[in-house]
């Protein structure tokens, strides 16, 4: 039967490498991968593009890979809290690609389906439509937004069986599911690791289809 468990954080991010594209699940402090987070702080890795939903806000989130100065570019909806995150892109030493939150999740969910697109009135007419294709359907002008893939999506569950079946807690759940569809290494921290045939298969939100690799981190 299949085991993708895998014995601590290092070991889930074997293949990660400097210029890889990586997501990273939370809402705030909501649904978190902290333990992913630091483990990838001690790769040694660099030139990260990041998707994520902000930039972090403080201790043990995205803020510690701004400091580490890691980051060559973000693409997210909330960076407005992150100071370590402002300090370099005034100073020009990170990318910024600015993404309204619906459409950031959209862009992940269309990669994941396998969509070259979809388009979307946000943005038109404003700032965010610049570089984009417009399209006009039906008398209505449109932009053209592209998928989002990453190399790694790092994110945190409540709990999963041995097989990668995933369950989260309540609003951590936010981005993750959609991230997991959306990446080549679906990497899962989690609270509980249970045998196959011990979590509800309707309460079951990411699919063991989808996930690659899985490691029990302390409850938070």
């Amino acid at each position: 039967m299949r085991n993708i468990v895998v014995d601590g954080a290092g070991a889930a991010l074997s293949g990660l490498q400097d210029g890889h594209t990586v997501m990273v699940g939370g809402f705030g402090g909501a649904g978190l991968p902290r333990r992913l987070i630091e483990a990838v702080l001690a790769a040694g890795v660099r030139d990260l593009t990041v998707i994520s939903n902000n930039a972090g806000s403080g201790a043990g989130d995205l803020s510690a890979w701004f400091a580490a100065k890691i980051v060559r570019k973000i693409i997210c909806s909330y960076p407005r809290s992150a100071a370590a995150f402002a300090e370099q892109y005034r100073a020009g030493t990170v990318e910024l690609e600015l993404v309204p939150q619906g459409t950031l999740v959209e862009r992940i969910r269309a990669a994941g389906a396998g969509l070259g697109g979809f388009l979307s009135p946000v943005g038109v007419g404003t700032l965010f439509e610049h570089g984009k294709q417009q399209l006009e359907v039906g008398g209505k002008t449109y932009l053209l937004e592209l998928p989002l893939k990453a190399d790694f999506a790092l994110l945190r569950g409540r709990a999963a069986d041995t097989m990668g079946n995933v369950v989260y807690n309540k609003t951590g759940r936010n981005h993750q599911a959609v991230m997991a569809t959306a990446a080549d290494t679906v990497v899962v921290e989690v609270a509980e690791i249970l045998a196959p045939g011990n979590l509800d298969p309707e309460a079951i939100i990411t699919p063991c289809i989808f996930v690659d690799r899985v490691f029990l981190a302390e409850r938070a």
